[in-house]
């Protein structure tokens, strides 16, 4: 290791964390449920972005993100969800995880708002199911699903996307990485030119967000 070990000091039990940390107020011990409310049903109907953990049999953890228009998650009913597959670059690294080891955790977020909607369950995946229709987009049906079986549900507070100013704009600085193609040919030791690389990540790439 390239630290210096021997100056740090680990938290090893749950003692010694509440010891540091403190209790948790009344109130964010009481916000877990296992039901939908209509409030999180709304708030899943204008999320267009969720991230989700997963992990193996031995704890190999994942974390992936999935996106499309607000609504993407359909609800089947009060203690289920469906997230839908789109095409990407078929590792399937978190589904091959669901195979060992159903239990997830989701984070939904809505642009511009500070709380977060997170769920944890337990997953399957799908291959077919009536609901598909219902999760066309741009000609796109889906050939799967992660159907999630809620155990816990609450509203995660702002804090965190307070403290990183993630929704303004005037502390955004995309450029200050090179681009996705170059980073590409930096890490992954690609084949193809930069160049043939900039060309794929761009409008090849736009056109290829509901084609497999």
């Amino acid at each position: 290791m390239s630290y210096e070990t021997a100056k740090i000091t680990e938290i090893t039990s749950e003692a010694e964390l509440r010891e540091l940390l403190g209790a948790p107020m009344p109130r964010a011990l009481a916000k877990e449920r296992v039901r939908l409310h209509e409030r999180d049903r709304e708030w899943l109907s204008l999320s267009p972005f969720c991230l989700i953990a997963t992990s193996d049999a031995e704890g190999n953890c994942d974390a992936s993100p999935k996106g499309d228009p607000p609504g993407f998650t359909k609800v089947l009913d009060d203690t289920t969800i469906a997230v839908p597959e789109r095409p990407g670059n078929r590792r399937a690294d978190g589904y091959r995880n669901v195979l060992a080891n159903p239990h997830v955790g989701l984070i939904y977020l809505i642009p511009g708002r500070g709380e977060t909607l997170r769920i944890n369950g337990r997953a399957r995946l799908v291959r077919e199911a009536p609901f598909f229709d219902d999760m066309v987009v741009k000609g796109h049906r889906p050939i799967l699903a992660l159907v999630v079986e809620i155990e816990q549900i609450f509203f995660h507070c702002a804090k965190a996307l307070m403290r990183s100013s993630l929704w303004k704009p005037e502390t955004w600085d995309p450029d200050a990485l090179p681009s996705h193609a170059r980073l590409v040919k930096e890490v992954q030791k690609a084949e193809e030119s930069v160049e043939e690389l900039e060309r794929y990540y761009g409008e090849v790439y736009k056109e290829k967000l509901y084609k497999a």
